[in-house]
């Protein structure tokens, strides 16, 4: 029987088949989104623009964000939601811009007449390399995108969200937001930075009827790499010679990254399909029932003993005290 992977939902445009071909049976599983209304960031490749897709076609309205506009990624989406009728809306929103963010979520409330159900804080980047290797400029590149991006976007929804008493923020993490690999630069850094500020939120949103859901992919083939490419060979023609004589080897693996060229999977690697799918499932999960953490990768988790850890010692430290109801009803 079929079932949903990256590769039969590719045409040969580049843009994704319909999720209606799929046997009914099979389309049946997918969770119904009618009525929801999502705003996600970086959606001109990777999970974004799967998510957005995938969410559209179960009957949500999205608000299909990215950067640089006009581009072909954009025009491809609009012209998707126009042959499918899908509720796709492609705005421009920078991440890294107050402004931009502010517009972007001012228009998508607009045009939804009123606060959005759903964000997921997608848009990521990814610079390899040694951390002496990373220079400021690298480093206010990676945590001003993994984590002030995720936390610009978070306060823009969450006016309307409190007034409502309901809404969802999706961050997505990853693996390295709990373990910690060599020559990685500063991207666990950034994402544990996501883990604690998206934990905190989740206890402090709880009188106000919020969920927050950190999502924890392992590695999956998307187009980011292209960008992880291209930034952390610019960091490497800026890396001076006594660090890379300090670290040879990860510096000369600096200049051989390469990424997933588009629509492709490379054999043996997991679909990237499953992200979405997993947020899909969560957001259609009644409010307050929603786990904290969700690990996303067919393989290994190592994360997963680190999570049973922290939980139980979040617990024991506060469950009894005057926020332990907050942390009780997240972790609970």
């Amino acid at each position: 029987m079929t079932t949903i992977t990256r590769r039969n939902l590719l045409a040969a445009s580049g843009t994704l088949a319909a999720l209606s071909a799929l046997p009914a049976a099979r389309a049946a599983t997918l969770p119904d989104l009618s009525g929801k209304s999502f705003l996600i960031t970086g959606t001109s490749s990777g999970f974004g623009r799967i998510g957005a897709e995938l969410y559209a076609r179960r009957g949500a309205r999205v608000f299909a964000t990215m950067r640089n506009l006009p581009r072909p990624e954009a025009e491809e989406l609009r012209r998707l939601a126009r042959d499918e009728k899908l509720a796709i809306t492609v705005l421009e929103l920078d991440v890294l811009s107050d402004e931009m963010v502010a517009r972007a979520v001012a228009e998508a409330e607009r045009l939804n007449g009123g606060p959005l159900d759903v964000l997921v804080n997608n848009a990521g980047v990814v610079i390899g390399g040694p951390v002496e290797a990373h220079d400021l400029e690298a480093t206010r590149l990676a945590f001003d995108t993994n984590v002030f991006g995720y936390q610009r976007t978070a306060r823009a929804v969450l006016p309307g969200m409190r007034r409502r008493k309901s809404g969802l923020i999706v961050n997505i993490s990853s693996q390295q937001g709990r373990v910690v690999m060599p020559a990685g630069g500063l991207y666990s850094a950034s994402k544990f930075a996501v883990e604690a500020m998206s934990e905190q939120l989740a206890y402090e949103l709880v009188p106000h009827g919020i969920d927050v859901v950190i999502i924890e992919p392992g590695g999956y083939p998307t187009e980011v790499g292209q960008n992880r490419a291209k930034y952390t060979q610019a960091l490497r023609d800026r890396v001076t010679a006594d660090v890379a004589g300090a670290y040879p080897e990860m510096v000369e693996r600096m200049k051989a990254m390469r990424s997933a060229r588009k629509g492709e999977i490379p054999p043996g690697m997991p679909d990237p399909v499953e992200v979405p799918t997993a947020i899909a499932e969560i957001a259609a999960m009644a409010p307050g029932t929603r786990p904290l953490r969700r690990a996303v990768h067919p393989g290994p988790k190592p994360q997963a003993e680190i999570n049973r850890v922290s939980r139980e010692s979040q617990l024991a430290w506060l469950g009894d005290g005057p926020y332990g109801p907050w942390v009780k009803d997240v972790l609970d």
